[in-house]
């Protein structure tokens, strides 16, 4: 069992807004950090910080081996075979658009990309671009009033032009759990290039690539209690190696002339300049902190925070509650509406109550238009959060519905 003494490990969570102590629920956005992974952080910035790969004094060599060690830990965090499969980039985002790039020259007018509507722009709209570019055709695979792939829908957007498919392993918008692996297996029965976006599934349980059969896996540090500005693309070796690079520097290459440029293989031909080594290193420390806690302990406890605000939140009158009912088809967030307010006006209501939560599409435009709707509003809960936080936000929806009604 996680105590509430954990939320001390973030010192941010001790600070008010105004006179109001801080309640952080817009953790599907970015979570919080553990004073573990700032120490660790800032101690390489004190004491050990040089560039890596490229020199042969004490302070390069010592970075070098850090971020080496922050790469196969990680590795291990998500189950992957191979740390070599492990390419550090920005985000999420950055991770999808190399892939995007790298297997453009594999798309033809004509081809097709399978994506979901449950997807967050940044799964939508590097495949746009391709698809402009190349002539493809995109398709987007149905999703009920629930918010649930529908999974006889996605599978009869598979022709034999179908070259990739991309979905969300976790919905940001709604906190929905998509069966990653059942369609992972029905786009590789038809030959297709699976891509999954892993940011809101990495924070919220254990992640198994090699389990999920999928070709590249991204997520993004700062969602899982690590620093901003670093990521992680996992991919196999040799849809790797087999990609172009896609961005060209310092320590990509093996050799340049006047002539032309040869090229190392993965992670390296991806990684040219200076890497985000302290976001590598500040990465592994996170999971060290959060596997210290275990995982599981984690998940349960956020999971009754969800039961307690699904039923809290949810008894309101005038407040309506998007996706899946049954809370075990879902991570900790919860997306509503409310009968007289907007959401934007709720969230600013709340945050006088000094309550961080999200208001608006989340990046999901695709979804809520299919859902009918401008927006949700969005509490997205992580395992420093306590059930006195859940009522100081049902306090404040009661609040917003007394303004309003």
């Amino acid at each position: 069992m996680i105590p509430d003494s954990v939320r001390d490990d973030f010192p941010i969570l001790s600070r008010a807004i105004g006179k109001k102590p801080l309640v952080y629920l817009d953790n599907a956005a970015t979570t919080q950090k553990p004073r573990a992974m700032i120490d660790t952080v800032s101690r390489f910035y004190e004491f050990e910080n040089a560039n890596i790969h490229r020199g042969v004094h004490y302070l390069s060599m010592n970075a070098t081996d850090a971020h080496d060690r922050a790469r196969e830990r990680i590795a291990r965090a998500i189950g992957a075979p191979d740390p070599r499969g492990i390419v550090f980039v920005r985000g999420t985002t950055e991770a999808i658009n190399l892939v995007a790039a790298g297997l453009a020259e594999e798309i033809g007018p004509g081809d097709e990309i399978v994506l979901t509507l449950l997807e967050h722009h940044a799964n939508v709209v590097p495949w746009q671009l391709l698809a402009q570019r190349r002539g493809a055709v995109l398709r987007f695979a149905p999703v009920t009033d629930a918010g649930r792939i529908d999974v006889e829908g996605f599978r009869g957007c598979f022709s034999d032009r179908t070259k990739i498919a991309a979905f969300t392993a976790v919905s940001n918008a709604l906190g929905t759990i998509t069966p990653a692996a059942e369609l992972t297996r029905i786009a590789k029965e038809r030959g297709a290039t699976v891509l999954i976006d892993g940011a809101q599934a990495v924070p919220h349980g254990r992640v198994d690539v090699a389990g999920l059969g999928c070709d590249f896996f991204a997520f993004s540090g700062h969602k899982v209690f690590g620093p901003d500005g670093i990521g992680v693309l996992w991919g196999h070796r040799e849809r790797l190696d087999a990609m172009p690079p896609y961005q060209g520097g310092g320590d990509m290459i093996e050799r340049v002339s006047v002539e032309g440029s040869t090229f190392r293989q993965a992670p390296e031909r991806f990684e040219a300049g200076t890497p985000n080594i302290s976001g590598a290193i500040g990465l592994a420390a996170a999971f060290d902190y959060l596997e210290g806690l275990g995982l599981e302990a984690l998940a349960a406890r956020e999971r009754a925070l969800l039961d307690y605000a699904t039923e809290r939140i949810g008894g309101i009158p005038g407040v309506r509650l998007l996706g899946p009912d049954d809370t075990r088809e879902k991570v900790g967030v919860l997306s509503f509406t409310m009968d007289s307010a907007h959401p934007h006006d709720i969230g600013t209501i709340l945050d006088t109550e000094g309550i961080a939560i999200r208001a608006g599409h989340h990046c999901a435009q695709p979804l809520m238009d299919r859902l009918g709707l401008a927006g949700t509003a969005r509490a997205s809960f992580a395992f420093y959060n306590t059930i006195e936080e859940v009522d100081r936000l049902a306090e404040g929806i009661l609040k917003v519905k007394r303004f309003f009604d």
